[in-house]
């Protein structure tokens, strides 16, 4: 570790000397990469968090930039340490993520983990909650998250930060990005490693936890982008983009009092993901654009699980190493045309081959193969200056091409049958500007969520039967939200949003013998508020809040909960600037209680948390963060059995350089 600081240092020593001879300049450098954008309008339903926000409060990774906002609840999954969200009740499989515009989730289950994916090369992460557009393509039934990347603007830009932090964890990461007129290049580096996470002193040790170093769970997690541009004239643009990030991590084990939950000593010596996609943007005559995507996304890791705690044996029937060999290759074209001034339409192509191939090690390889396609268009109507219309109409297919079904009594091979599945996807949005200060707006739309390829064939370790031919899952949603602003000193965004699922993909207990199975026999009905308030006293003090309160109640079944969601979050920060060098941010989140086990046996009580962060200017290009999470060190769970971080402290000094052209 003495050696990476050396090095981090000399390299920040270097851009320190260039900035002698670069005009001063503070905060975030880059601008959006807009060719990534995937947007319809301004819409009032889209919540975003921009890398000036991502930095003030520390978020390192995605999970923690998207806890900042209302609806996004951020979710623990201990068993196989984990951060995914929850957008109103929907999980990360009906709110797909993608970079760019591409679809960056896992082909086999849909999910993702959000903590491996760093935040030092974004410009800004968008949320789609009530209204996303049908430009994403299929499977959106609850929204989706977009992650979208830097831009430069200046001949020269850079910025670096190097930083310390609780847990034996250090990071680094560098940018740099240069605008010639026509061609532009973006590249950007980065190291995030933690050795254990620090519990809270108020945390009982145990057998199986006999410190306050919580055992695995170490993280180590590395990432470089490039991105390179060229722009011939005002209207057209074309980028090739590389994206790789290699990871790994530990899996502290199960400390709750659950005797049905069975101890997993389990690592991932990688994690790995790597993107390259081509973008572009042309102009056709005066009215009319095409862009156009092209992608290759592979994703690979390696589970093993070892004996006990020694983390070196493997000779249990439970030990085994696991293999996923993923990559998924497609594009999508879109067309967009203001025919006239009331009417802006777009139409979108996507095509998506999905490729799974996973083995245990000394078993055959396994492979699994989808394709899906989208054909969507939407309409921005403007009958007025103060009212739009904005009709949307989808159809998607998604159709097995390959899936394979290993029978380990006689080792062989055998194929599951073919299946395909359809799904039409309408909606409607409405805004109207009652004034310059007050907007509302109105959106229904049916949606739909394709099966993954582990709902429709996994055993779930023997405890399940596959079922090839399950249904896309559907929903209703419907949403009223309103933007207030007062004085320039208010802005009050309030929101009413009602999903009503049906055809839900669920497990059904019991269906052949002790047996269980996927059916699409759920119907359930998720409703709620979220609340948004941002406050500007006077120009050096700024107040913000989000709370959600979200109900899931499960119509077929109501005996079976719903979990990994509190009906009530609330999240509020003051940012306090003093002379124009020192700024002070203070966040609280609170959680209330929330089921990990649709029996409703497993509870994680409620916890409210506070951190605080300080910043100071040394100079332009120079800053100096302090900071602490947790700071009443409060011992507090996400998911029952999986104690979170204590009271932690963090260091880091920011460089942000650019010269400008000429």
């Amino acid at each position: 570790m003495n050696k990476f600081f050396a090095f981090t240092f000399l390299i920040l020593g270097a851009i320190e000397c260039i900035a002698q001879e670069a005009s001063d300049t503070s905060g975030v450098l880059s601008k959006i990469y807009t060719l990534g954008e995937v947007q319809v309008s301004a819409s009032l339903d889209k919540a975003s968090i921009d890398a000036a926000e991502i930095q003030k409060y520390n978020a390192n990774d995605v999970s923690s930039a998207l806890r900042t906002m209302p609806s996004l609840i951020i979710s623990e999954n201990g068993s196989r340490n984990e951060s995914t969200v929850y957008l109103r009740g929907f999980d990360i499989r009906s709110v797909p993520v993608y970079m760019d515009g591409i679809p960056v989730y896992v082909p086999y289950d849909g999910y993702v983990d959000l903590a491996r994916f760093t935040t030092n090369d974004l410009a800004r992460i968008d949320v789609s909650k009530g209204f996303s557009s049908m430009t994403y393509g299929a499977n959106t039934i609850g929204g989706a998250i977009n992650l979208i990347g830097m831009k430069p603007t200046q001949k020269l830009e850079l910025s670096a930060k190097v930083g310390v932090r609780s847990g034996q964890g250090y990071e680094t990461k560098i940018n740099l990005g240069s605008n010639l007129g026509k061609i532009y290049f973006q590249t950007g580096f980065s190291i995030l490693q933690q050795e254990f996470v620090p519990l809270s002193a108020k945390f009982d040790t145990l057998k199986l936890e006999t410190d306050h170093q919580r055992d695995n769970s170490y993280r180590k997690d590395m990432k470089g982008s490039l991105k390179i541009g060229f722009t011939p004239n005002a209207t057209d643009e074309y980028s090739i983009n590389y994206q790789y990030s290699h990871g790994s991590k530990g899996n502290p084990v199960y400390l709750g009092n659950d005797k049905n939950t069975r101890v997993r000593y389990w690592q991932w010596p990688y994690w790995d993901k790597q993107s390259i996609y081509y973008i572009s943007k042309t102009a056709i005559g005066k009215k009319s654009d095409l862009k156009a995507r092209a992608y290759l996304d592979q994703f690979k890791n390696k589970i093993s699980s070892f004996d006990n705690n020694t983390y070196s044996t493997q000779n249990k029937g439970s030990s085994f190493n696991s293999y996923y060999d993923d990559y998924t290759v497609g594009g999508n074209l879109e067309f967009g045309s203001k025919w006239n001034e009331e009417n802006h339409l777009r139409a979108s192509l996507h095509a998506k081959n999905d490729n799974h191939s996973e083995h245990n090690e000394g078993e055959p390889v396994r492979h699994f193969a989808d394709n899906t396609f989208s054909l969507g268009i939407e309409n921005i109507y403007k009958p007025g200056s103060k009212l739009s219309f904005i009709p949307g109409l989808s159809y998607n297919i998604r159709k097995s091409l390959r899936a394979e079904d290993y029978n380990s009594t006689d080792s062989t091979i055998i194929n599951y049958p073919a299946n395909k599945n359809d799904a039409l996807n309408a909606q409607l949005a409405t805004y109207y500007k009652i004034s310059n200060a007050v907007n509302v707006s109105f959106n229904i739309s049916y949606k739909s969520r394709f099966a993954t390829m582990k709902d429709r064939y996994s055993y779930r370790n023997g405890t399940a039967l596959p079922n090839p031919d399950l249904k896309s899952e559907t929903a209703v949603n419907l949403e009223l939200s309103s933007s207030v602003e007062l004085a320039d000193k208010v802005n009050f965004h309030p929101e009413l949003f009602y999903s009503r699922l049906n055809n839900t993909i669920q497990m059904v207990s019991n269906v052949q013998g002790d047996l269980s199975q996927m059916l699409n026999t759920g119907e359930s009905v998720f409703k709620g508020v979220d609340l948004s308030l941002v406050y500007q006293p006077v120009s050096v003090l700024n107040l913000y809040a989000a709370y959600s309160y979200i109900q899931r109640k499960n119509i077929s079944n109501p005996d079976i909960l719903f979990t990994d969601v509190p009906n009530n979050k609330l999240f509020a920060s003051a940012d306090y600037t003093i002379a124009k060098k020192l700024g002070i941010t203070i966040s609280g989140e609170f959680n209330s209680e929330r089921n990990n086990a649709s029996d409703g046996t497993r509870v994680s009580p409620g916890y409210f948390i506070m951190n605080g962060q300080a910043s100071y200017h040394f100079a332009k290009y120079i800053t100096a963060e302090l900071g602490v999470n947790n700071i009443f060190d409060k011992n507090y769970t996400i998911q029952e059995g999986y104690p979170e971080a204590g009271r932690n402290f963090y260091a880091a000094i920011y460089f942000n350089l650019q010269r400008k052209n000429e």
